[in-house]
């Protein structure tokens, strides 16, 4: 939407404008609509944002209209901005259109000077108010504006309370304000060479610029990337009249959820503080009481919140994460939005809301992230693990239960190390006093996060639920020492380093390792009732990817309908195998030349290279039978597709770094020196586009007819035992029709063999994964001799952006993506407008010559909510995924369904 408006009055937005107004402006302009109590204030708009940081410049009039709205703003309330006699102050908060807690700034109490904090102190006969707001300003003002890290402020904080033995910021007197204020100046002037403004105007200027800036700050654009939010949108600014939460014991401020999202729970869900404003909350800088405590103290005051609350669920019909202040008594609205919430919440609220008649079944299917589903199959702790750690007294801490889920893994105290050791693949314990917007890199790397300070509506904990991250918060009972890098907890001393458990669902902090158990999706009521909605609604069918029988149970039990790759070369894996696999690789290109040459070897001696050959094949097929007589009896009646043999061959190989070492270090080395003449003559320059896959099959031909035999004989195995095999052969890595027709002659008679002299009726499939840019271009006559296509798209992206993803992803595929050369990363999320051209053009033009050809998807791609879009739109018959990601794509086919029918 553009618009040549530079400012809009709350009177003039709504809940339809968030892509220029943001989510904050447009809920505030909302609630005024509908009678709620906010306080005056107008909007920037996000397109002011984006001209700045595109001309590093102000919209030419924009200093003008903001000035003409705060004169406006005065008027609205009998107060003038900068006035000596009866001043207004401001709130100057951000607000993009998609909520991003705490990753930008808000700046209060904007307006204030060493003048005018007296006058204040006059008008409400309250100086210790004043000052308060006074001191609360120039921290704020200078962490945001001139870059002042918050620790200096917080360690002068922290020094008064220890020498005046005093436990909270609300005790400081007046006299300890003042020295306070004098401390925060020379603290700014020290660290940042410049003086906190005086002029009001001044302030207002430099806030809204730091507003616009913190658009692009690390831990917004960290943000955004993680959740891959467009860096495009940019963010408003919003204005607003200051009403004062810190007034005295008949004010405070508070944050609630009108459900809980956690659980889901229909109840509110919110926590409270007397004499605090709005950042004391969500900061976790003190522990608020509970909501339900409200009742008890302030029954009428709970009683109107709690009617707000619903009142705008109602209107929105869904969860809002309302802010409010009280200020002497009286109630004011600062903030609605649709709440974050977990997974698990997500379900239960959107099936609730059915059953409450407030939004339709196509509305709930909608509600809920797909990917996210993810989060529900976290792992929790056993309950012999939990009575084991009780009996051991392991148990040291309880805090507030902020996001369910299990963890354990190495305690840190700081978010930069938090990330180091993520990096090295270590599993982190972030533990901190309290969390603040900064330390997210820190989150977004941990796998739990707990803190001695905050409530369950503090920063952390709204994070984390998003993330579907175990998260304990207000455990005050542990005592951080950040200095020493430990804290202690039931006078036991945790070190940075040591290993450390959480229960983010019931808050218990626990030393040491804890076993771990996952959720099956049958205990899942809710899940499992808005899966079946999006059964009954999606086109696409979902399949898994599974090469064990395991693998297999599991992918039945998330509601797989078929298997859509079985990888066989993950079946040659482990000490047996291995083996048997590097003996057959070794004499393989010895015994095709003895089998090409077999007329004229009649009267020879077979060589030894040979019947080594021959007898790991054999092996390898007694093995493989096996293997595929388990799976195809878990998917009964269930389309498996096993893609034959492909692998590099290095994969399998010893180590040549080893064998030297041997060589080097061991006087009989006769055996060590003849395999590293094999692995010489076997090695590659670019394994990964060498000699694989149907490459393997045309060179090696026993090796894919052992391969037909094993999954024919398994299929009629199964037969036999009264279930129905549904075996489809995949010939990997085919780049020209010529190899196709030459694996498919070769090896379709001998599964047909098989199947008559088993009297069987199974009917054999035969097809590729389209996983190079010529197969998609020439699927036309690659569909001549396939029964299916399958898109392979990990290869399929790698070799269209010729990228190789270890590397990219190691190296430059984040500063791509942080730097907005790519958009998404394509082993993420399908690159539509290549690879997916390709897709599409394989799909139309294997269609012409085949028009019954099944087509699916097995990349990771198959269980990602914007790929899976894109498939049903093209008209792909299946997409196939990991087993624990069957149900985000079951959700996903739905969604895609309601999207284009919502067009």
């Amino acid at each position: 939407m553009v618009s040549e408006k530079l400012t809009y009055r709350f009177s003039e937005c709504d809940a339809s404008m968030k892509d220029l107004l943001g989510g904050k402006g447009a809920g505030l302009g909302e609630m005024s609509k509908i009678g709620l109590p906010v306080p005056p204030g107008f909007v920037i708009p996000t397109s002011a944002c984006l001209t700045y940081l595109k001309k590093d410049k102000w919209p030419d009039d924009l200093w003008t209209a903001v000035k003409n709205q705060i004169e406006w703003l005065g008027n609205q309330i009998n107060r003038k901005f900068g006035d000596l006699q009866n001043p207004l102050l401001l709130s100057v908060r951000s607000g993009a259109k998609v909520s991003m807690p705490g990753m930008m700034d808000t700046i209060l109490n904007l307006g204030i000077n060493d003048e005018i904090v007296l006058a204040i102190s006059k008008q409400t006969n309250n100086e210790r108010f004043a000052l308060d707001s006074y001191r609360r300003f120039i921290q704020k003002f200078a962490e945001i504006v001139l870059d002042v890290a918050a620790e200096p402020f917080e360690n002068i904080l922290e020094q008064y309370k220890l020498k005046h033995n005093l436990k909270t910021d609300q005790e400081f007197s007046p006299e300890l304000l003042k020295k306070i204020i004098h401390d925060f100046k020379e603290i700014t002037f020290k660290k940042s060479g410049k003086r906190i403004p005086e002029d009001p105007f001044d302030q207002l200027y430099q806030s809204i610029e730091a507003v616009f800036r913190s658009w692009n700050n690390s831990r917004a654009v960290f943000y955004r990337n993680y959740h891959e939010i467009p860096h495009s949108m940019g963010t408003a600014v919003n204005i607003m009249t200051m009403v004062y939460g810190n007034m005295g014991e008949d004010s405070g401020t508070g944050v609630l959820f009108t459900r809980n999202p956690a659980t889901g729970e229909k109840a509110i869900f919110g926590e409270y503080l007397t004499n605090a404003q709005g950042e004391d909350v969500v900061a976790g800088i003190r522990t608020p009481q509970n909501m339900n405590m409200l009742s008890k103290t302030s029954p009428d005051l709970h009683e109107k919140i709690v009617g707000v609350a619903n009142l705008l669920e109602n209107h929105y019909k869904d969860v809002q994460d309302v802010e409010f202040t009280v200020e002497r008594g009286i109630l004011y609205m600062l903030q609605t939005r649709s709440a974050k919430r977990n997974a698990t919440a997500a379900i239960k609220i959107a099936v609730d809301m059915v059953k409450e008649k407030l939004i339709d079944k196509a509305e709930a299917l909608q509600r809920v992230p797909a990917n996210e589903l993810t989060q529900l199959f976290v792992a929790k702790f056993s309950e012999k693990s939990l009575k084991k750690a009780a009996e051991e007294e392991r148990i040291i801490a309880k805090g507030f239960a902020a996001s369910p889920g299990a963890a354990t893994g190495i305690v840190t105290f700081e978010a930069d190390e938090a990330v180091k050791l993520a990096e090295k693949g270590k599993k982190v314990i972030l533990v901190r006093p309290e969390t603040n917007p900064d330390d997210v890199h820190g989150i977004l790397n941990s796998v739990g996060i707990l803190t001695s300070r905050g409530g369950v509506t503090s920063h952390a904990a709204v994070v984390t639920r998003g993330l579907g991250k175990p998260c304990i918060v207000g455990c005050e009972s542990i005592k951080i020492d950040l200095k020493k890098k430990n804290f202690i907890g039931n006078n036991k001393v945790i070190n940075e380093g040591d290993r450390l458990s959480i229960n983010g669902t019931t808050g218990e902090v626990i030393i040491g390792e804890m076993e771990t158990q996952e959720p099956l999706l049958d205990d899942l009521k809710e899940t499992n009732e808005l899966l079946q909605w999006a059964d009954e609604t999606r086109k696409l069918e979902v399949w898994a990817n599974a090469d064990t029988e395991e693998d297999s149970k599991r992918a039945i039990e998330m509601g797989a309908e078929g298997i859509g790759l079985c990888r066989t070369e993950h079946m040659f894996l482990g000490p047996e195998r291995v083996p048997l696999v590097q003996e057959l690789f070794f004499n393989a290109q010895k015994a095709h030349e003895w089998y090409a040459n077999s007329k004229q070897n009649k009267n020879q001696d077979i060589p030894n290279e040979v019947n080594k050959f021959e007898n790991a094949l054999k092996q390898l097929e007694k093995l493989q039978v096996n293997d595929f007589i388990s799976i195809l009896s878990v998917m009964e009646n269930k389309p498996v597709v096993i893609r034959l043999l492909d692998a590099p061959l290095h994969e399998f190989l010893p180590n040549e770094r080893e064998l030297l070492e041997k060589i080097y270090n061991n006087d009989d080395t006769a055996k060590e020196e003849e395999i590293l003449k094999r692995l010489t003559d076997l090695k590659e320059s670019n394994p990964m586009l060498g000699h694989r896959g149907c490459r393997v099959g045309i060179t090696y031909p026993k090796i894919y007819e052992m391969q037909v035999r094993a999954i024919t004989t398994a299929a009629c195995v199964v037969e036999k035992e009264g279930k129905i095999a549904k075996p489809e052969i995949m010939i990997p890595l085919v780049a020209h029709f010529n190899e196709l027709k030459i694996l498919r002659e070769r090896l379709l008679p001998i599964g047909t063999t098989f199947i008559k002299q088993a009297n069987s009726k199974i009917k054999l499939l035969f097809g590729t994964m389209i996983e190079v840019p010529r197969a998609a271009l020439t699927a036309k006559n690659i569909a001549e001799y396939a029964d299916f296509f399958s898109f392979g798209t990990n290869d399929l992206t790698q070799t269209t952006f010729g990228f190789s993803r270890d590397d990219a992803e190691g190296k430059f595929l984040n500063y791509y993506l942080e730097n907005e050369v790519l958009e998404t990363n394509p082993f993420g999320t399908l690159d539509q407008n290549g690879v997916g051209q390709l897709i599409e053009f394989a799909v139309k033009n294997g269609q012409k010559t085949n028009s019954k050809i099944e087509l699916g998807i097995c990349g990771e791609h198959g269980g990602e909510e914007k790929s899976i879009t894109f498939c049903h739109n093209i008209g792909l018959n299946y997409v196939s995924c990991s087993p624990f990601r069957v149900p985000v794509a079951r959700l996903a086919a739905a969604q895609a369904v309601l999207t284009n029918s919502n067009k």
